[in-house]
């Protein structure tokens, strides 16, 4: 049979690769909600096409008033859930793209655009890997069902309503939004903003999202020439154009922000080193800097199951009004979050800045002798012959959706995760290697 599986989702490559390029083209970022679509009409268009793409594949489908939608196929009492999502974080500046993001462009061995990596590509691709068992005629007496969020680039709002909505909870389940072989304990998630009154003789307005470390920060005013001195001493990379000046990062997902170089958080401390008046400016470069560990707040975080605490400054609004600070934090799993925020709120106070919670993930942790893991790390190591033990990750995955379920690929170890950042794209030969990984875990997981 395992022959027949991969003979059949080669079948169905050129069709799958078609799909996940027309759902590229929606440009699904969350925007204004209209009456029928919370999120915004392009997420709403991005779910009716996947749910109508399940229904020509032989699925049945749901579609719960645009926050999220399901496809089920099979017979029996268990259910196998398998998470993906929808929505895209912004494309950020165009012209760092070598090909528009919404276009879905095939480049030899890549398929470049917002969102081939995180979630569409591999979602769409474990579509097929069930649709794979379909065509052979393998017997589902479980459920298989998928289930599709629309705001976890966000808020999660969605698979809270699908929960508010006694929606049925899934056995056990994986969601195809990271990497392999496999996550089984995520760190909590929290995100907040520090706030301030206005006070500052500057207006800045950076970052697109709490998530993504930010790899460019743009400065306008009249300190510009103090500002390009002040760059230039300490040897942090920038560009200027007449009035402006760019500080220049490196953009990485902010599970990971201590890989990356924090732009803002650069500007920042450019700025308070010249003397710029500001209760956010002064916070970032005197408690935060460059540390991404955050050991001016809480010294040495970590454990030996998820490891270190990670901060990423996201956003930074200032004007005349208010001065906000967007952070993302991952705490390790075995810490406790009251603690950290207990010491986050009085370092902040000291800079006369408010906490403002603005959401918060637990953390999960699936041992490794369960069921799921077990069988989804034989899988694996049969078909790569690499070591399948599961990791810990700073991660938000739709695994913390449900309870028994992991973060399973879809981008294999040594392969460069490109989500959330410019010119994101997905090998199709691993994506298809992937794809056959799915339809044998589903395979076994049927038995």
């Amino acid at each position: 049979m395992k022959k027949q599986i991969k003979e059949k989702i080669q079948q169905l490559k050129p069709e799958m690769i078609s799909s996940i390029v027309d759902c590229v083209k929606i440009p699904s970022v969350i925007s204004d909600a209209t009456e029928n679509c919370p999120f915004g009409e392009n997420i709403d268009k991005a779910l009716r096409y996947t749910l109508e793409l399940c229904k020509s594949l032989g699925f049945k489908t749901v579609y719960k008033d645009g926050y999220y939608g399901y496809a089920e196929i099979g017979e029996g009492e268990e259910l196998i859930g398998i998470l993906g999502h929808l929505d895209v974080v912004p494309e950020g500046e165009l012209e760092s793209w070598e090909f528009p993001p919404y276009e879905g462009v095939i480049d030899g061995d890549k398929l470049c655009g917002r969102g081939t990596q995180d979630d569409k590509g591999p979602t769409i691709g474990a579509i097929y890997a069930v649709k794979a068992l379909m065509d052979l005629g393998v017997e589902f007496n479980k459920r298989v069902r998928f289930i599709f969020g629309t705001d976890e680039e966000n808020l999660w709002r969605c698979i809270n309503k699908y929960s508010e909505n006694k929606e049925e909870i899934p056995n056990y389940g994986f969601t195809p939004d990271s990497k392999f072989p496999m996550i089984n304990a995520e760190k909590g998630l929290l995100q907040v903003f520090l706030n301030a009154p206005g006070n500052s003789d500057i207006e800045l307005e950076l970052g697109n999202a709490f998530n993504s470390v930010p790899d460019k920060a743009v400065y306008k005013g009249k300190y510009i020439e103090e500002l390009e001195k002040e760059l230039s001493k300490l040897k942090f990379e920038y560009t200027r154009e007449e009035d402006k000046i760019c500080v220049l990062g490196k953009g990485v997902h902010s599970a990971v922000s201590d890989s990356g170089i924090n732009a803002i958080s650069r500007l920042a401390i450019a700025l308070n080193n010249i003397g710029v008046n500001s209760n956010a400016i002064k916070f970032i470069a005197e408690v935060i800097g460059e540390d991404a560990n955050a050991n001016n707040i809480i010294e040495n975080c970590q454990d030996e199951v998820s490891g270190k605490l990670t901060f990423n400054i996201g956003k930074l609004s200032i004007n005349k009004d208010k001065e906000s600070i967007g952070v993302d934090v991952r705490i390790p799993v075995t810490y406790d979050k009251e603690e950290f925020v207990k010491q986050l709120v009085e370092k902040a106070k000291e800079y006369g800045l408010t906490y403002e919670e603005f959401d918060f993930l637990k953390a999960i942790y699936v041992p490794e002798d369960n069921f799921l893991v077990k069988t989804l790390r034989k899988v694996f190591e049969e078909e790569t012959g690499l070591d399948g033990a599961p990791h810990s990750s700073g991660g938000a995955t739709y695994a913390r959706a449900l309870d028994n379920c992991v973060a399973f690929g879809s981008v294999f170890p040594g392969k460069p995760k490109t989500e959330h950042q410019a010119n994101e794209y997905i090998s199709i030969e691993d994506l298809t290697k992937a794809v056959e990984i799915y339809a044998l875990s589903v395979y076994e997981l049927l038995k």
